[in-house]
């Protein structure tokens, strides 16, 4: 009990970190190290398996962070194999809608460790990272030069894939299904904090949207890191979307040797590679024609 009382202190601390440190705002620069403080509060809260008691807690922390960055949130609730799913969406902003969106749970099993593939993966690349870029995203983007209704979404029961039976990408498909309006496009962010980040094309991706993505990167300084060239065929909560007609992009570094083992630790993530990342993204959804179709 005294255990589970001083994990849940360290979880509460780290939380508070997040928001801590230099001020930040609607208008402020995508700060990396806001970003991987978001990092490091997922991974205290243990593996955010879907059903599981970190699930829930990752949802709390992700929905506080979105509602004082002044963010309207709305979820989506939905049972499947028996367990109890959430997706969260936040919005801001008017005119068409486009979504950016990351999976927050993360592996059930650590199927490609040599040593234990039985244990949880602690996610801090595959899961946390993308969430973070999403947050920071909320507290820096500058409403006045949105001209979109931008939505983040939050992904559950997208990393379970052949576990028990479950296919990938469980939260995206069943937002894809269930979309009341459609956006002009989807972006994935998925495995973006690796230090040695190289970020390649994904094959099934939108190729205009990779072609303007990877252009303001270059335009950012960031062409050592994004890679315009094609090199894996992933499957991922891009998938969903691209079934329906929308066009979508796997913002996604493949090239991860810890992925789906217990070594997916937050000392992997640099603050420096999600900084990357935000920076694209907030002068996508910042630039006037960013987010025009072509």
């Amino acid at each position: 009990m005294r255990k589970r009382a001083l994990a849940g202190l360290l979880a509460c601390l780290l939380a508070c970190l997040a928001t801590c440190g230099p001020r930040r705002g609607p208008g402020i620069a995508f700060d990396g190290a806001g970003a991987y403080r978001d990092v490091q509060a997922q991974t205290a809260l243990g593996p955010r398996v879907p059903g599981l008691e970190a699930s829930r807690r990752a949802r709390e922390y992700i929905r506080s962070e979105l509602l004082r960055a002044g963010w309207v949130v709305g979820a989506e609730r939905w049972v499947y194999d028996g367990v109890e799913l959430e997706n969260l969406v936040a919005r801001r902003g008017q005119g068409p809608a486009v979504l950016l969106g990351a999976h927050y749970d993360s592996r059930a099993r650590a199927d490609l460790d040599a040593s234990d593939a039985t244990a949880a993966v602690p996610g801090a690349n595959d899961g946390a990272s993308g969430v973070a870029v999403l947050l920071e995203l909320a507290r820096t983007l500058d409403p006045e030069r949105l001209r979109n209704e931008v939505w983040l979404a939050f992904f559950d029961g997208e990393d379970q894939g052949g576990l028990g039976g479950w296919p990938w990408s469980v939260g995206a498909r069943h937002m894809a299904e269930h979309l009341a309006i459609k956006p002009q496009f989807a972006v994935v962010v998925d495995m973006v904090g690796d230090a040695h980040q190289e970020i390649y094309w994904e094959a099934q991706s939108t190729p205009w949207l990779n072609e303007r993505i990877w252009s303001l990167a270059e335009q950012l300084g960031y062409g050592g890191r994004f890679v315009a060239q094609t090199k894996y065929s992933i499957i991922d909560d891009h998938i969903p979307f691209l079934e329906h007609g929308i066009p979508a992009i796997d913002i996604i570094d493949f090239d991860y040797p810890y992925w789906h083992t217990q070594e997916d630790t937050a000392d992997k993530v640099s603050a420096a590679s999600l900084e990357g990342v935000g920076q694209v993204l907030k002068r996508l959804l910042e630039s006037p024609g960013g987010t025009d179709l072509p």
